[in-house]
């Protein structure tokens, strides 16, 4: 059952268009993602000689960017965290909702969360689904891997007992890689211990309901 959020932010897709000598490029804003999770498209093509374009006499274009359209929604205990692009679609789940301390067995109210994110999966026709473990950076790097890599297995096997053999699976565990938050804090910490669940956006089904009539 979809959770109450507490927040959203939308970033608009933008054609960013530099003068040369200037800053045409802008930073990742997500540097601490893991490799493999973030799809760019080509910009479109853009014509320096046309009329249209007001530039000061001498100046030239630098080359055009797309910047993605993305929007983070999280959930009021900060226990959930979705976040869509026109790419794709990211569930971060913290750990502590997930399992006990150190443990990779589900705890039952981790499966209706997990379900949610298949209906998810289902609803946008993915057939690729990327299932990432993380921890802080407590403990030894080498238990972080095994204790990721052990948690992410588990949230695959609900997946996949949901999602049947049409859906193709990328499991991983990262250890303390790629922290979203402050380790120093136990508040990032919580938000760094966490399983992540990603997919291609698709063509989502419609609503049977929608469009019904009375």
């Amino acid at each position: 059952m979809p959770l109450p959020f507490r927040a959203a932010t939308a970033f608009s897709l933008l054609t960013v268009l530099g003068l040369a000598g200037g800053p045409a490029a802008m930073a990742d804003d997500n540097p601490s993602a893991p490799p493999g999770t973030v799809a760019t498209s080509p910009p479109p093509s853009v014509d320096p000689t046309s009329p249209g374009l007001k530039l000061a006499d001498g100046a030239t274009l630098a080359p055009a960017k797309v910047l993605d359209i993305k929007s983070v929604v999280e959930d009021l205990g900060g226990e959930e965290r979705r976040e869509d692009t026109n790419e794709s679609v990211t569930f971060a789940l913290q750990a502590e909702v997930l399992f006990a301390k150190d443990s990779a067995t589900l705890n039952p109210q981790a499966r209706s969360r997990i379900d949610a994110i298949a209906d998810e999966v289902k609803k946008q026709n993915a057939t690729s689904v990327r299932v990432f473990g993380f921890t802080d950076n407590l403990g030894t790097y080498a238990h972080g891997l095994v204790l990721s890599k052990a948690r992410a297995e588990a949230v695959h096997d609900q997946l996949a007992a949901r999602l049947g053999g049409t859906v193709t699976f990328e499991v991983r565990g990262y250890s303390e890689d790629y922290p979203i938050a402050d380790n120093s804090t136990e508040e990032g910490r919580r938000k760094n211990r966490r399983v992540e669940v990603s997919f291609p956006r698709g063509e989502a089904s419609p609503n049977p309901a929608d469009g019904a009539g009375g």
